[in-house]
């Protein structure tokens, strides 16, 4: 060989021992490709790693006095790493195709070749028909060193045979990665069976399979990502869903507080007890929709429905019920029953008819982020963190937000006295 043959030789090998290391540790640390997958890969390019060391330690001992034996021994561990692949192509492929790779007879037949090329191998010292080596320690092709190619050649084409067989049962990557990862190596077997190429044979192993292991990832991705898009979706579904029970878990609440201060008046105002029952019936019919809505609905229909409310709630507690009106911004939207519910939750745990009247102030303020709601009242306060009181109401108020509109909830106790809830609907809900 001549000495430009061996540089070229050598850049080859150390080129192709940089790659299969490089793809080694892509595979150690890229994330998206599944836990079989990764398992495959991280063995296949460690054979590969062993087979380019191997073959670059081959090259540089024919520039030392080392026995034949040793160099023997080099070559026959390139040779048997570079057959390890083919098989491990196989179990690749019957995977992809979810076969039970135990009875498969593909693999039982590849398996086969790669036990005769074993032993045509660790014959050929003995021999001297496929390779042999010389008094200066030089190794050489024997004249029939194509027979000891033969079973490789063959598993590659059963491979390529099963898979365009089994294609319906790849993906298209899956199945084209497959095809890009074996013919050059098959392109580099049948030029070997004519010339000592194996460093071009090094090459192509490393590189076939770095192809490879790039479309698999790039399938894998677009699989998670498809994956994440329908869980999205199912979570969006599952939300209005959720939001729709919520909505339905507070409605009767509503109506029977409503109907009991209906009959409450019956006694005391009868006439005042009948004009209520009429709104509350024109607001039930005006509103109807708009309450079981499962989508944001606009903030003018949510003050209906308060005012509403509160109009009854008037009716029976006359001037013990003070409200302040403040809302100059109404264009935008929110998840039906927010206002309401925490207006009916200040009345519920605020009146008290021992004491001074109750007032409630409702407003909207305009921000960076949004528009605020702010409900505040003189009530006895409200403290979130006492677990001895169920919120129900406003937890549910709290998740239909953020799952509904991206919005959020505070409580905070009033200066003086009180509770303030703000509620903040981002711009991205404005009409």
């Amino acid at each position: 060989m001549s000495h430009w043959s061996e540089i070229f030789y050598f850049s080859i090998i150390s080129a192709a021992l940089l790659l299969s290391v490089v793809g080694l540790w892509f595979t150690a640390v890229m994330p998206g490709i599944d836990r079989w997958g990764k398992r495959f890969f991280l063995r296949y390019f460690v054979v590969l790693t062993v087979c380019c060391f191997s073959g670059s330690i081959e090259l540089i001992l024919y520039h030392y006095p080392v026995s034949g034996a040793a160099i023997y021994i080099v070559v026959f561990i390139e040779l048997l790493f570079i057959s390890l692949p083919l098989p491990m192509l196989t179990t690749y492929m019957l995977h992809a195709c979810g076969e039970n790779m135990r009875s498969s007879r593909l693999l039982h037949a590849t398996l086969v070749l790669m036990a005769v090329y074993f032993v045509v191998l660790a014959s050929s010292p003995f021999n001297g028909v496929f390779s042999y080596a010389t008094p200066d320690n030089q190794d050489y092709r024997g004249p029939l060193y194509a027979l000891l190619l033969l079973p490789l050649i063959a598993i590659l084409l059963l491979n390529l045979t099963g898979a365009i067989r089994r294609r319906a049962q790849m993906s298209h990557k899956a199945f084209l990665s497959f095809v890009i990862a074996q013919v050059p190596m098959m392109v580099a077997l049948l030029v070997m069976l004519f010339v000592d190429a194996l460093p071009l044979f090094d090459i192509s192993y490393v590189v076939s399979p770095l192809a490879m292991y790039s479309f698999i990832l790039s399938d894998q991705i677009e699989q998670d990502l498809r994956n994440q898009r329908e869980i999205a979706q199912q979570q969006r579904e599952i939300a209005h869903e959720r939001a729709s029970v919520m909505v339905l878990q507070m409605r009767p609440h509503f109506i029977y507080n409503t109907l009991m201060s209906i009959h409450s008046l019956c006694s005391l105002d009868p006439e005042k007890a009948q004009q209520i029952t009429m709104d509350f019936t024109n607001y039930l019919r005006r509103n109807f929709t708009a309450v079981a809505s499962d989508s944001t609905i606009p903030f003018s229909t949510e003050l209906e429905h308060t005012r509403a409310y509160l109009a009854v709630e008037q009716a029976q507690y006359d001037d013990m019920l003070v409200v302040d009106w403040d809302t100059p911004f109404t264009r935008f939207r929110l998840p039906p029953l927010t206002l309401q519910p925490i207006v009916e939750n200040a009345v519920k745990h605020g009146m008290d008819l021992d004491s001074d009247p109750l007032r409630i102030s409702i407003r909207t303020r305009y921000t960076d982020s949004g528009t605020d709601i702010i409900v505040e009242d003189n009530g006895p306060g409200f403290d979130p963190s006492d677990e001895s009181k169920p919120h129900t109401t406003l937890n549910n108020i709290r998740q239909r937000l953020e799952m509904m509109c991206g919005g959020s909830m505070s409580i905070m106790p009033r200066d003086g006295g009180g509770t303030v809830v703000t509620v903040t609907i981002p711009d991205s809900t404005a009409e």
